[in-house]
C-alpha cells in the first residue's frame, strides 16, 4: 500500500472517524477547516461543510503543493517551492485533532497530514515531504523508537498586543506600557488575555500562568507541556486564537520579533527534555471535540534529571549529550529558531539579553542553552516568528547526533557570558544575520536531514529569496543616512 493508504486503513481510525461524526451531530456543526502548516508556520488548508466529513475522512481534499509555501512568489515573479504545472497534494485528516472553534461553535477544525498526488509518476499517494507537521510525526516516531524515549517540549510566547490606526496599520504603540511583570500593566489587558485564556481552555490549552513582559503591550503566556508534535500544535493553535481576540478588540496581535529597538524582543523560549513511559492525563477543561485533544501526557521517567550519584545539579548522562548535540548544531539550529531578516534585530540589542553565544550554563541568560530547573533545559534562540514543527524536527536530530555519539558538552558557564569572554573564554558566536544562518545550515548535514528532500528545497528557496529582497530594498535607514551624503 502507498502511504496515504496506510495512512487511511490504520488500525483504529475508522472508528475515530465515526466518533467525530459523533460530536459533529452533538456540537451541530455545520462546517470545519482542514489545515495544515506552511513552510513559514502559516495555517493553510480548505473549508468544507460537515455534512463531507467521511468523504473527506477517506479521500482527502487536494490543494496545490505550493500551500506549503503560502502559495507566494519570489521576486522574479516565480511560485516559491513549486511551479504552475506541480501536481495538487491530498490531505487527509486527522480525526484525533478535530475540536470546536469557541468563537462560532458552528465551526471546527482538524489538522491534517499531506501526501503527493494518488496519480503521480513517481511515489503516487507518497507522504508529501514538504508537509512539516507530517515530517515532525515521523521523526518524532523514529527517535522514540531509536532511542526508547519521547521529547516533550513547552513553549513561552512572547507577542505585544498594538494599537492601530483606522486603516488598519499599527500606531507604533503597544497597548500597554513597557514595565515587565507590573500587574497594573497586566490588568489593563485583562479583557483581552481574558478571551485569549477562555477561547485557549475550549480547544485543549492547559493555561498555566501568564504575565506582562517588559515591552509595549507586551504578554507571555504559557500552557502545560506537551510530546514536541501537540506542543507544536497548541503554538499554532494559540496564534490562531490571539488573531481571532485581535479582531474582536481592535488590536493587532504581533508575533514579530523585534518591532521596536530599545525594548526586548518577542522570544519565544523551548523547554525540552526527554523521558520514558508517561500516561495521557485530562486537562482541567473542556469536551468540544475529540478526547486526545483534551489530554497531555503526564508522569514518566525525566532523562535529564541530575543523577545524585554523579551531581546534584548537572544534568545525568543523556542529558548532558543532548545538550552536547545542541551546541555542536546551533549556528544551524538558529535558522530555523530565528528564520526572519527580523530575527536578527534582537539578537543585535544585546543589552536585553540576547542569546548570541553557543554555550551553556545553569540559569545564565546569556548563554543560548541554559538548564532553567532540574530536568530541563531551555533553548533561549527561538524567537516568536518560528515554525514550531521544523524547530521541533531539527532539536531531535539534534538530540540524536548528541546520544549516537555521546558528545560532551564541557563544563557549564557559571558567569555572565561576557565577562567571561573579557577573561579570555572563546565561544563561537551564533550567525547575525538570516543570511549567514543560512549558510550555515546549508553546511550542516544533520539539521539539514530535518527538512528532508522538497521540504529543505522549499525552506531554501523562500528564506533565500527574502534574504535577497531585503538586500535589494531601499529602506528608511538609506534615506536617513545616504540622502545628504554629497557634496
Amino acid at each position: 500500500m502507498t502511504d496515504l493508504e496506510k495512512f487511511v486503513n490504520a488500525p483504529g481510525r475508522d472508528k475515530l472517524v465515526k466518533d467525530v461524526r459523533k460530536k459533529i451531530n452533538e456540537l451541530k456543526i455545520e462546517y470545519i477547516y482542514y489545515q495544515f502548516i506552511s513552510v513559514t508556520g502559516r495555517i493553510v488548508g480548505k473549508g468544507v461543510p460537515a455534512d463531507h466529513w467521511e468523504s473527506v475522512a477517506e479521500k482527502g481534499f487536494q490543494l496545490v503543493y505550493g500551500a506549503t509555501a503560502n502559495l507566494f512568489i519570489d521576486r522574479h515573479g516565480d511560485y516559491i517551492g513549486y511551479g504552475p504545472e506541480a501536481s495538487e497534494l491530498v490531505g487527509i485528516p486527522e480525526p484525533e485533532t478535530f475540536v470546536q472553534l469557541p468563537w462560532d461553535k458552528r465551526i471546527a477544525r482538524v489538522f491534517v497530514t499531506c501526501f503527493r498526488n494518488r496519480e503521480e509518476e513517481v511515489n503516487p499517494g507518497g507522504h508529501l515531504t514538504s508537509d512539516c507537521r507530517g515530517n515532525l510525526k515521523i521523526f518524532q516516531d523514529e527517535f522514540q523508537n531509536k532511542h526508547g524515549m519521547q521529547m516533550r517540549a513547552g513553549t513561552e510566547p512572547e507577542m505585544m498586543w498594538l494599537t492601530k490606526k483606522d486603516n488598519g496599520e499599527p500606531t507604533g504603540d503597544g497597548f500597554s506600557r513597557p514595565y515587565c511583570y507590573h500587574i497594573d500593566q497586566f490588568e489593563s489587558l485583562r479583557p483581552v488575555y481574558m478571551k485569549v485564556i477562555e477561547y485557549s481552555r475550549a480547544m485543549g490549552l492547559d493555561v498555566i500562568q501568564g504575565d506582562h513582559e517588559d515591552a509595549p503591550g507586551q504578554l507571555e503566556l504559557n500552557f502545560m507541556y506537551d510530546e514536541v508534535l501537540r506542543n507544536a500544535d497548541r503554538l499554532s493553535t494559540y496564534r490562531q486564537i490571539c488573531a481571532q481576540v485581535a479582531r474582536e478588540f481592535n488590536l493587532i496581535a504581533c508575533f514579530m520579533s523585534k518591532p521596536f529597538m530599545g525594548v526586548s524582543a518577542n522570544g519565544c523560549h523551548t523547554n525540552v527534555s526527554l523521558w520514558k513511559g508517561g500516561e495521557l492525563k485530562p486537562t482541567p477543561v473542556g469536551d468540544a471535540g475529540m478526547e486526545q485533544v483534551f489530554t497531555h501526557i503526564s508522569g514518566g521517567e525525566n532523562m535529564f534529571m541530575p543523577d545524585p550519584k554523579i551531581d546534584e545539579v548537572k544534568p545525568g548522562p543523556v542529558g548532558l549529550q543532548s545538550i552536547a548535540g545542541l551546541l555542536v548544531h546551533l549556528p544551524a539550529l538558529t535558522c530555523l529558531g530565528s528564520p526572519t531578516v527580523n530575527s536578527y534585530r534582537r539578537l543585535w540589542d544585546t543589552g536585553f539579553w540576547a542569546p548570541v553565544y553557543a554555550d551553556w550554563g545553569y540559569q545564565n541568560r546569556t548563554c543560548s542553552v541554559r538548564v532553567s530547573a532540574p530536568g530541563r533545559v531551555e533553548y533561549r534562540s527561538v524567537d516568536s516568528t518560528h515554525n514550531p514543527y521544523l524547530m521541533g524536527a531539527g532539536m531531535l536530530k539534534a538530540f540524536d547526533d548528541g546520544l549516537e555519539n555521546k558528545l560532551d558538552p564541557g563544563e557549564p558557564e557559571k558567569q555572565n557570558i561576557y565577562e567571561a569572554m573579557k577573561a579570555g573564554k572563546q565561544v563561537e558566536k551564533l550567525p547575525l544575520t538570516l543570511g549567514e544562518a543560512l549558510d550555515r545550515l546549508e553546511n550542516d548535514e544533520v539539521i539539514k536531514s530535518a527538512l528532508p528532500d522538497e521540504m529543505l528545497k522549499v525552506f531554501m528557496h523562500y528564506k533565500r529569496d527574502e534574504w535577497e529582497k531585503f538586500l535589494s530594498a531601499v529602506t528608511q535607514w538609506d534615506v536617513d543616512t545616504y540622502l545628504d551624503i554629497l557634496p
